[in-house]
């Protein structure tokens, strides 16, 4: 039974890189139409529709009964985002950043990353009114890139495929990632069971790591096509995306709970976002060294997480 479980987290995983890769195929083709600037397509669109297997496997897991999957599987994104995909984006190639990001989109990162921790700490769980407080500070994120993007429109470029057939790829993008989403949350939960492991540790490593990948294939092809704005803003933005819309929604839906142990993890992903600033603070550039210092963190966080 379990090989069979594996087999069906295995097609839940190919599903939700698909279907995110559909999906932002179409949504940034369309942005791109309408001139929008690559970086708030990368903290946008990208970010959204990478993140949209997260949204989709916390969304059905609250659904479901398996809340718990939830904080594990964003705050486990959060820290594998930074840590191992900007880690091995900087590894294959060094990744330029916009002050902007670097002034304003990761100080807020690191702050809501914090409320979602105190939040947890105060009750242990995130309640509908806080599910209310993280909506209102997503709403008032959205604002500043609405500004951001009024400010900085650019020249339409011309795309390929036709304005319908990216909308055709966004509609089946997104239906694929919500069906994988749920035959992965459904074999991620019994596979937790068979062989005792807690929906915790399942959330912060095998989930995170499945509904990262559309991150780290973004990432790393925009970093190699020379779309560095891309490449960070994506995960920044994605970051946001998962702490605020993705846990807002689901606490809407029903409590979260916030296990003692995810403060811990909490810490770490805001010591994550720390390490991001720091290394891209005086060249507005992240080099390899600083990557290999991320892949190592990442390596000694899993260790911890073993024992």
């Amino acid at each position: 039974m379990i090989f069979l479980q594996i087999l069906f987290l295995a097609v839940g995983f190919l599903m939700l890189v698909k279907g995110a890769d559909w999906f932002v195929d179409g949504t940034s083709g369309l942005a791109r139409k309408m001139g929008i600037p690559q970086l708030v397509v990368g903290l946008t669109i990208v970010a959204m529709g990478t993140s949209a297997p997260e949204a989709a496997v916390s969304v059905s897991a609250a659904l479901k009964n398996n809340a718990g999957i939830a904080i594990g599987n964003v705050v486990g994104s959060n820290i594998l985002n930074i840590l191992i995909i900007l880690g091995v984006t900087a590894v294959i190639t060094s990744v330029a950043i916009q002050k902007s990001t670097l002034k304003v989109e990761i100080p807020y990162m690191l702050i809501i990353t914090l409320v979602l921790v105190i939040m947890g700490a105060l009750d242990g769980k995130i309640s509908f009114f806080e599910g209310i407080i993280l909506w209102i500070l997503f709403i008032g994120y959205l604002i500043y890139l609405f500004l951001m993007a009024k400010n900085g429109k650019e020249e339409s470029e011309e795309v390929n495929k036709s304005v319908w057939k990216l909308i055709l790829y966004t509609i089946i993008g997104i239906v694929i990632v919500v069906w994988g989403s749920n035959i992965t949350v459904d074999s991620a939960t019994k596979i937790a069971e068979m062989i005792g492991m807690s929906e915790r540790f399942i959330g912060l490593t095998i989930v995170a790591f499945g509904t990262s990948l559309p991150e780290l294939v973004t990432s790393v092809t925009a970093a190699r096509k020379g779309n560095a704005d891309i490449a960070i803003g994506n995960i920044v933005g994605s970051n946001i995306f998962n702490v605020l819309f993705i846990i807002g929604t689901t606490a809407l839906i029903t409590p979260v709970p916030y296990a003692s142990g995810f403060i811990i993890d909490g810490i770490i992903a805001i010591a994550a976002g720390a390490l991001l600033w720091v290394s891209v603070f005086r060249k507005l550039e992240l080099r390899r060294p600083w990557g290999i210092v991320m892949l190592v963190a990442y390596a000694a966080y899993f260790v911890y997480l073993l024992f």
